[in-house]
């Protein structure tokens, strides 16, 4: 039987600094047993007989698509439907009604929200139902001057809707995508959602045609600079944990560059934007925070 190849402290180096190169995300002493496994199991799957040999294979033109397989394996795609149930109330009841309010008065009908690190969906689902719930609610006590179609659409006239969700995993994007969920994964979802926004397909629950026209899903890599741009919401939650603190900086100028003025950012409930930037204030109800965009005077 042939012995594990040894991860040299030379070879995790290498390692560790060309995860952080692609994608920002920082292994310190705590995580580098992470980082091991994860790096053991990718060797294994290619058959390589040194660690050194695998990182010859990242570098290298053909090894792209393993870059891309490995990065995969080092992030944990934890998500659940109405997850942190706080901050989905403050962002529910008080910014999106706020973002309605003020976008109506300037007529201007468009709502743009970005899910970053969306995993397999449930975030920007969720959001998508908040959303076209939240503007049902708002049109019956602001109604405008347009005939509403019949039967009645999922967002009403002027309103356009669009939730960019990304991730730097495809094969979480493909199951986004597909937006099918098993009971136990539904177990947050209330029964009016269920009705409203889910097709029951045997065991399983699809989301309907409609609310999945309002959410893309596409490829980001949250190091790189062509992101999303003029969102009026972006969802970044327990992303920035895996980076470093200039690397979160950086991340927190980029979210800056990428929000509408007055913009909310919602983080994980374990992270914060504290002692890293002038440029964003937090707003907290009930428990739940988000942080929104604070213009800089030049």
């Amino acid at each position: 039987m042939s012995s594990v190849p040894v991860l040299t402290e030379a070879e995790l180096k290498l390692l560790q600094a060309l995860v952080y190169q692609e994608c920002g995300m920082h292994f310190d002493e705590r995580r580098t047993h992470f980082l091991q496994d994860r790096l053991q199991r990718r060797l294994k799957e290619c058959q390589l007989d040194s660690f050194y040999s695998y990182y010859r294979l990242l570098i290298s033109n053909k090894g792209k698509d393993e870059l891309s397989r490995l990065l995969e394996n080092l992030t944990v795609n934890e998500t659940s439907f109405f997850r942190n149930k706080a901050q989905m109330d403050l962002f529910h009841k008080h910014v999106l009604e706020e973002i309605l309010h003020r976008k109506q008065e300037r007529r201007d009908f468009t709502l743009r929200i970005w899910s970053a690190g969306c995993s397999t969906g449930q975030e920007p689902y969720t959001l998508a139902m908040m959303v076209a719930d939240g503007l049902a609610y708002y049109y019956l006590r602001n109604p405008l001057p347009y005939d509403m179609p019949l039967p009645k659409p999922l967002i009403p006239p002027p309103w356009k809707v669009e939730i960019t969700a990304s991730d730097i995993s495809y094969s979480v994007l493909r199951a986004g995508q597909e937006g099918i969920y098993t009971e136990a994964q539904m177990s947050a979802v209330d029964y009016s959602y269920r009705l409203r926004y889910f097709d029951k397909v045997g065991d399983r629950y699809a989301i309907k045609k409609a609310l999945k026209e309002i959410v893309h899903f596409d490829f980001h890599n949250l190091k790189t600079e062509y992101l999303p741009q003029r969102n009026d919401v972006i969802f970044c939650r327990n992303v920035m944990m895996y980076f470093d603190e200039p690397e979160q900086r950086r991340l927190v100028d980029k979210f800056h560059r990428c929000l509408n003025s007055d913009g909310y950012l919602f983080v994980g409930h374990a992270e914060s934007l504290l002692g890293l930037t002038e440029k964003f204030q937090m707003v907290h109800r009930d428990s739940g925070t988000a942080y929104q965009r604070v213009e800089v005077k030049s």
